[in-house]
């Protein structure tokens, strides 16, 4: 329980056997004596764990755990002739610094034939129940309040609850402080288990060991779900981290042979450009000799054009000459037998010019020969290797189901000296490599949806606990909220008590603390200091007429003094007065 909080009153409204009556504790305790079946058990399972939680099954109410006492049998006795009941049980808290009040409690109706109706409430204003708030209205009797009429007479100094789940978590966050409601609940359980009737025959630490550890909450999926993904994640990040690991050292040494590789064809590019340096130097001192040479040529041809020139003219000179030598017959007798040797020495030519074919292809036909017999082997050979390949190549097609490749091989080898046409199989083979990139671009997608989906998770785990965080961060604020509000309160309460002059009324600090629970960012605080304001002014003006009537006294005893101290003065300054002498 939090800090000063002890429980102060237990009360019971027309409930059970009795009309109305109140339990006080002693600085948080009490202790009930009777005979067996006087009714402590009743009364104590009414408020504990009933009032703490507002859970009413049967079980909860029996200390035994049995579901035979229900609540409307508390309310509607056997042969009492009543047709419906209505009940209030309420418990009383105390901070004992301050005197500051709150009060908790549950009304409970009862009609026979029907079930049990509940509403729960909380008081925290500082009104107490039968002090001065009552849960009843005088009518011919005691009648207790009905739910609507309870909302109305507490009004904004608290509040009437339909859900017991929220009027449990009000409990806990206004008197107990736990984190969740079900560490609270699992609290609860474990005073029921150690209401267990008649421990002391059976005290032994197994029984304690057994109800502590029946008094556990159980893990839900919900709850190991995390842990388990996590623990997924973990080993699959594991399992990527080697892959990556080994890739990595597969591509280092993949990278190591290049790196090898590149610094063999970079040396052997080094060598061949140097080379190529060399025949560039050798070929640019070919260009200067030719471009010298080139100048003696043209010297040499315009020597040589000029002398062109001059046989020219020689010939013809000559050609006139022969032209007139060419009138005799001896002449012509000379030319034809220059022309019989001229064709003797053709035909010498033509021969020899055919024996040289021939022999070039008697050559071309030992080399045509030759290659036939290395091509009908080759032929042998890839014929082989292509039977073997169409094998391998349906082992192979066994794993991607191409069903024609059967009948492709069939008919390739029952063709094989023959033309054949491969686009059938080409088709298939272009519709089956579409598949597979399909297949593939699907494999990527896959890993890379698989990808996201771990930075998925991730995140969502991020903002899983953020929310977490932000949701842990938001009800710890109410608790501080709350706690600075009950702090507030408590001050208020001391510093009244503490006053001497300004003593604020119980009306007023029931204000105070209507407006404190209902206090949020747009509440004006003044509302406080104008409650105080008013008595304080009230209290300020009594003390200045105290003040002036103190004062008027004062001057009225002093001008006493005055007058007093004024005849004082005469007195003394007066001569003793003689005495009349008689006569002699």
């Amino acid at each position: 329980m939090r800090e000063k909080w002890i429980a102060n009153r237990i009360g019971l409204i027309d409930f059970w056997y009795y009309d109305d009556q109140e339990f006080s504790f002693i600085n948080g305790r009490m202790l009930l004596r009777g005979s067996n079946g006087s009714g402590k058990s009743v009364t104590m399972q009414s408020v504990v764990p009933l009032l703490l939680d507002g859970n009413m099954r049967p079980e909860r109410l029996d200390p035994f755990g049995s579901r035979d006492r229900k609540m409307s049998s508390y309310l509607l006795e056997e042969g009492d002739g009543r047709e419906e009941r209505t009940g209030y049980l309420y418990m009383e808290f105390l901070k004992r610094d301050s005197g500051l009040y709150s009060t908790i409690g549950m009304g409970i109706r009862a009609r026979k034939g029907k079930t049990v109706d509940a509403w729960y409430f909380c008081i925290t204003d500082g009104r107490r129940v039968n002090r001065d708030f009552y849960l009843y209205k005088e009518n011919d009797g005691k009648v207790t309040l009905t739910q609507r009429e309870l909302a109305n007479r507490i009004g904004i100094g608290g509040k009437v609850m339909n859900s017991q789940q929220e009027y449990m978590e009000y409990v806990n966050q206004q008197f107990f402080g736990f984190e969740t409601a079900e560490e609270y609940k699992e609290m609860i359980d474990l005073l029921i288990q150690l209401r267990t009737p008649k421990l002391s025959k059976d005290f032994k630490p197994t029984v304690i060991n057994e109800i502590l550890s029946d008094s556990l909450q159980p893990l839900s999926e919900e709850d190991l779900r995390p842990m388990s993904e996590a623990i997924e994640n973990m080993d699959t990040l594991s399992t990527n981290l080697t892959n990556k690991r080994s890739s990595a050292e597969a591509a280092e040494k993949i990278n190591r042979l290049y790196e090898r590789y590149n610094y063999a064809v970079l040396s052997e590019k080094a060598d061949a450009y140097c080379q190529t340096e060399k025949d560039v130097q050798k070929l640019k001192r070919e260009m200067e000799q030719n471009q010298k040479n080139y100048l003696e040529y043209d010297e040499l041809a315009k020597t040589e054009q000029d002398k062109k020139i001059r046989l020219d003219q020689e010939k013809r000179v000559l050609e006139q000459e022969r032209d007139n030598l060419n009138a005799s017959d001896a002449v012509g007798l000379k030319n034809r037998e220059t022309e019989v040797r001229e064709a003797l020495a053709d035909n010498d030519k033509s021969r020899q010019e055919k024996e040289r074919q021939l022999d070039n292809k008697k050559e071309r036909w030992n080399e045509f020969h030759s290659r036939f017999q290395e091509a009908s082997q080759k032929e042998e050979r890839l014929s082989e290797e292509l039977k073997g390949a169409a094998c391998g190549m349906g082992e192979a097609l066994e794993t991607v189901y191409m069903d024609e490749h059967a009948f492709f091989e069939k008919e390739f080898l029952e063709r094989m000296g023959e033309e054949f046409s491969f686009e059938a199989s080409f088709v298939q083979l272009r519709r089956l490599n579409g598949q597979m990139e399909t297949g593939c671009e699907i494999l990527k997608e896959m890993e890379k949806q698989k990808s996201e989906r771990e930075q998925l998770l991730m995140e969502y785990d991020n903002e899983k606990r953020t929310r977490s965080a932000m949701e842990r961060g938001i009800a710890e604020s109410e608790k501080i909220l709350e706690e600075l509000i009950s702090r507030q309160k408590e001050t208020i309460y001391n510093w009244n008590q503490s006053n001497e002059e300004l003593k604020l009324e119980r009306e007023q600090l029931q204000e105070m603390n209507r407006f404190l629970d209902q206090f949020d960012l747009h509440s004006d605080y003044h509302v406080i200091k104008n409650i105080v304001s008013d008595t304080y002014f009230d209290a300020k003006g009594f003390l200045a007429q105290q003040k002036n009537r103190l004062d008027a006294e004062k001057e009225q005893k002093s001008e006493q003094i005055h007058e007093l101290e004024i005849q004082l003065e005469e007195w003394k300054n007066q001569k003793d007065p003689e005495p009349e002498l008689p006569p002699r």
